[in-house]
């Protein structure tokens, strides 16, 4: 089929149009996308309530652990620059069952790695294809009418919001029932099943949003950031957000594993389920991002998330204070991420997938940088030190929003 050229400006004002005029998604493929995201955000964070039993099996010193989460983490920075570009060059349905497919084999790879340093270079890789969630999430965008995007970046970010929490819970018990490996083994069935439902369910024809060479695609990546401050300024707020949740979970379960608690990794993975809260923020951040409501919503979630380390601080005194610091602080970060993603989406709808791609980059080196300080806090100074660190993150982020607070109303 022949193409013609058109202008930036015309595309743009095209795509829009076509956007306000057609039927909205429906329910059925808005809950696959949200099924998608939550399996595969899953797969990042499987390790967390295993990372003492992964380290004993395979080898690894008892302080080496973050280097699990530390290592997938660096593997999704990866993807979000090499992969997540790809939204915008290559059809959808083709770039999303793809990465489904090859997560499926690497997971059972990472299930039979018999050795630490295959284990942790398989977990690498699937940190690498996870980026599947970021692809997920500019499609999502994409099928959206500009006055509902908030509330669709809102529906298919619960489904990531349950994909990390549930992944806690449910690697803990089947931790505890069959070993760690067996997380990985079901997990590498269950996207494989997942590619095969996206093939049959995907449209499959829709075109592509920009045209020329993947280094061209690449090389677009570094302007965006140069040139919209509000992408800078959100991108900011997510390298501090998702440092400060890792700094909660990556050492939890060396936390509560230990006396004077002891508890399974069934105990520790259902510390997941207390954060489910998070999916009310993430829902009702995105609705009021529609709202133009962004700058109160990022306040009142920064205040909550600084309440929440110092109930989480209270942990050695009351267990129910760290339930509800957990739960706190997850309704926070998700709100403020939504929020985020609902403000970048509105500029320039053919950059979706490289902007979100280069937002999330930050939100990766967060969660590294958060995951890796935190198990060494641990290692030197105890909870306490991981408390203080998180409380740090937060004042932080908050004199952040004070300083962009002009500029960005």
């Amino acid at each position: 089929m022949r193409r013609t050229f058109i202008s930036k400006e015309d595309r743009r004002r095209s795509d829009a149009e076509v956007r306000e005029n057609s039927a909205q998604p429906s329910r059925g493929l808005i809950f696959l996308l949200a099924l998608t995201c939550a399996l595969s955000v899953a797969n990042v964070y499987f390790a967390h309530p295993l990372l003492d039993v992964i380290a004993g099996d395979l080898g690894l010193a008892r302080s080496d652990a973050g280097l699990v989460v530390t290592l997938t983490q660096t593997g999704y920075a990866l993807g979000l620059i090499l992969l997540v570009p790809l939204g915008d060059l290559l059809e959808p349905r083709r770039l999303i069952v793809g990465l489904a497919t090859a997560s499926s084999v690497v997971l059972a790879v990472a299930a039979s790695a018999p050795t630490a340093p295959l284990f942790l270079g398989a977990m690498a890789i699937v940190g690498l294809l996870a980026v599947l969630v970021q692809v997920v999430i500019a499609f999502a965008v994409s099928l959206a009418r500009p006055d509902e995007r908030g509330n669709i970046v809102g529906t298919v970010t619960s489904g990531v919001v349950i994909g990390i929490l549930l992944a806690r819970t449910v690697s803990g018990v089947l931790g505890d029932l069959h070993g760690w490996r067996s997380v990985y083994y079901g997990s590498a069935a269950l996207m494989l099943l997942l590619a095969a439902l996206l093939m049959r369910a995907l449209p499959s024809a829709m075109e592509r949003r920009q045209t020329g060479s993947y280094w061209q695609l690449l090389k677009s990546i570094v302007p965006l950031l140069r040139e919209e401050p509000l992408l800078r300024t959100r991108a900011l707020f997510a390298l501090l957000i998702f440092a400060a949740l890792n700094v909660l979970w990556a050492p939890l379960s060396l936390f509560l594993s230990a006396p004077p608690f002891a508890y399974s990794h069934t105990a520790v993975g259902l510390f997941g389920l207390v954060g489910i809260a998070g999916v009310l923020g993430a829902r009702r951040a995105g609705q009021w991002a529609d709202q133009n409501r962004g700058q109160f919503t990022t306040l009142g979630a920064l205040v909550l998330m600084l309440i929440a380390w110092f109930l989480i601080a209270m942990a050695g005194l009351s267990i129910w204070a760290l339930i509800g610091g957990v739960i706190v602080l997850n309704l926070a970060i998700q709100a403020v991420h939504v929020t985020n993603q609902a403000l970048i989406f509105r500029i320039q709808p053919e950059a979706h997938s490289r902007r979100v791609g280069c937002y999330m980059v930050f939100y990766s080196i967060g969660s590294a940088t958060g995951a890796f300080a935190s198990t060494t806090a641990f290692e030197h100074a105890g909870w306490r030190g991981v408390c203080a660190l998180g409380i740090g993150i937060s004042i932080t982020a908050m004199i952040l929003l004070a300083a962009t607070w002009k500029s960005a109303r």
